[in-house]
């Protein structure tokens, strides 16, 4: 009688290994699936930079012949670097200021009681509900006033881009939510300052957040359209890579750029995928660290 309980049991255990082997196996099918699906389009670009031929959308997925001149033309022909080095300032500084100020804000509001704050912290949920393009006319307006349009634009931009970032605070406070207070109040008994508190005790043990932080603030400027070509109003000097690359997508250059605008995307993903790749174990530590209710 035992035998047969325990062949019974045995049987039940390697059906369900066989279910979840066999679960596993159909879900890692679909992942790849959807991977290569969402990965198609990207290849597509890559091998489209590598044609000789300047045609738009021949239908030809593969180079006929395969060649550089497309990385050529971008370098030599246009003001591609002038753009990018545009772009990668405008992201190192936003990504530093914007950083700054998310931190702050979280801090204190995951650690400051004062008169107000709920109010506060909806009224920023409130704001942060509405597109930024509806302030687009008057910043404009503001910006030209003070020369900070057309070649001047990215000095615009970053102060744009870091003006509002405190309110996001959503994930940074959640995260810091998380550490203990007693070591606020430990460190303010030994003496130290709020300021101290916060890049002595906590700053240490929140380089998750600093590090996720850093990275939406560096990504920022590199896709952003809307309101960068407002600012920049067609001036080359002060154009970011999506402004300028977007020129190229009109009807008159559509066929003679196409190529090397496929070229330009491959060049302008490569730092964005590498700072990406680089720090995608703490982005991850960074928003799973701060899913947390506040």
């Amino acid at each position: 009688m035992a035998n047969t309980t325990d062949n019974k049991l045995k049987r039940k255990g390697m059906g369900a290994k066989a279910s979840r082997r066999l679960s596993n196996f159909v879900i890692y099918v679909i992942l790849i699936l959807i991977t290569v699906i969402w990965l198609f389009p990207f290849f597509g670009i890559v091998m489209e930079s590598f044609k000789i031929d300047t045609q738009a959308m021949d239908g030809e997925l593969f180079p006929k012949q395969w060649g550089f001149d497309n990385y050529i033309r971008l370098f030599k022909e246009t003001d591609f670097i002038k753009w990018f080095i545009n772009t990668a300032i405008m992201g190192v500084a936003t990504a530093v200021f914007q950083t700054f100020f998310v931190l702050a804000m979280s801090y204190t509001l995951s650690r400051l009681r004062f008169k107000g704050r709920k109010a506060l912290m909806n009224l920023m949920l409130i704001l942060g509900m509405f597109p930024g393009f509806l302030t687009m006319i008057l910043i404009y307006k503001v910006f030209s006033d003070l020369g900070l349009t057309m070649q001047m634009a990215p000095v615009g931009l970053v102060i744009v881009y870091c003006a509002s970032s405190g309110m996001g605070y959503y994930v940074s406070k959640g995260f810091f939510d998380t550490i203990p207070k007693t070591l606020d109040e430990a460190a303010r008994v030994d003496g130290a300052t709020r300021w101290q508190v916060f890049y002595k005790v906590i700053m240490p043990l929140s380089g998750s957040i600093i590090i996720y932080t850093i990275l939406m603030g560096f990504m920022a400027p590199w896709g952003d359209f809307m309101m960068a070509s407002y600012i920049i109003h067609e001036n080359s000097a002060g154009m970011s890579v999506a402004v300028g690359m977007y020129e190229w997508l009109s009807k008159t250059m559509l066929n003679s750029h196409y190529t090397m605008f496929c070229a330009a995307g491959v060049v302008v993903a490569i730092p964005v995928v590498a700072v990406f790749l680089a720090l995608q174990k703490y982005y991850v530590e960074g928003v799973t660290g701060g899913a947390v209710k506040g």
